[in-house]
């Protein structure tokens, strides 16, 4: 009889500890600066919530958020790309305390491209090969205001790929035609896709697949082929540096002890596995459909319940 009693007691124990680690440690998720990684943290979180977990969405810095997992600020880093967020996340998982957490089953690809009406429009013949941008007339079809006369690359924020593509314009000998400006957010990016076609104007914007632009008409430029080490980062030089994007994963982080302190949150963050046109439906929701990011993620779950339902069990 003691001897049941003390395994009741332990039992009860483990159950009031767990409830507490609940209460007492929220799940902490970073909170980025495009709208796909917003709407799947908000995802992720109400999902979370429905296992019992209290949730928290953290603003973040997408190179920096490697380092806040490995040391446990933040609980995972769910958007790994690898074209440009694989060193990070592999300098985090060599120093220890984060962990691979999968991968989600879709090809990623990061690069600057066009709305396909400019093809229509033939605003510079020969696209999409970048040869074509060597046209002094390609380029002023695709000046601004703010480009000093020359034809302009809108790029993402700064801190996405640094000096990756004024590099680029470089190595391809494009810089005495072609100047690079920054983004302040991706909302940015699309209110220039909006404003360009307004105007009748040329844009060449910084883009990536999946995203609500697979639907509705984007091409990428097809640049000299990648190839590991032509990138300054990567220990190239200006002449090499004006390869084009990999092709590449999609991965999941998590901090080494989420396994062990939110156990059925980790089940199913390792399960889950978002698809490009679920992707690309996160992003539109938000994008085009005038939802804000918490209403497409519960939007998002309503339509893909039984999925969701699965990925929980």
């Amino acid at each position: 009889m003691l001897k049941n009693l003390t395994k009741i007691v332990a039992i009860l124990s483990v159950l009031v500890l767990s409830t507490v680690s609940k209460a007492a440690d929220p799940i902490r998720i970073p909170v980025l600066n495009w709208s796909s990684q917003i709407v799947m943290a908000n995802v992720l979180g109400q999902v979370f919530e429905e296992l019992g977990y209290s949730v928290e969405l953290v603003p973040a810095e997408s190179a920096s958020r490697y380092e806040a997992v490995r040391i446990g600020d933040l609980h995972i880093a769910h958007e790994t790309w690898e074209s440009t967020m694989a060193l990070p996340f592999y300098e985090a998982m060599d120093k220890g305390g984060l962990i691979d957490a999968g991968t989600h089953d879709l090809i990623t690809f990061e690069e600057m491209g066009f709305p396909n009406w400019i093809l229509d429009e033939n605003l510079c013949p020969g696209l999409p090969s970048w040869e074509a941008l060597k046209s002094p007339d390609c380029a002023a079809a695709f000046a601004t205001a703010d480009s000093g006369g020359k034809g302009r690359w809108l790029e993402g924020p700064i801190e996405w790929h640094g000096d990756v593509m004024p590099n680029r314009l470089k190595g391809l000998g494009l810089d005495d035609l072609w100047t690079v400006k920054f983004a302040g957010s991706a909302d940015a990016l699309w209110t220039e896709l909006k404003a360009a076609k307004a105007e009748g104007r040329g844009t060449v914007i910084f883009n990536w697949s999946p995203n609500f632009t697979d639907a509705s008409g984007f091409t990428f430029i097809d640049f000299p082929p990648y190839y590991e080490g032509c990138r300054i980062e990567n220990g190239g030089t200006v002449e090499t540096t004006g390869c084009g994007s990999p092709k590449g994963w999609l991965k999941k982080a998590a901090h080494i002890k989420f396994p062990m302190t939110h156990p059925s949150a980790y089940k199913f963050y390792t399960k889950a596995n978002f698809t490009a046109p679920m992707i690309g439906l996160m992003a539109d929701m938000y994008d085009n459909q005038g939802m804000t990011h918490a209403e497409a993620a519960t939007a998002f779950i309503a339509e893909y319940r039984d999925t969701v339902d699965l990925w929980k069990n």
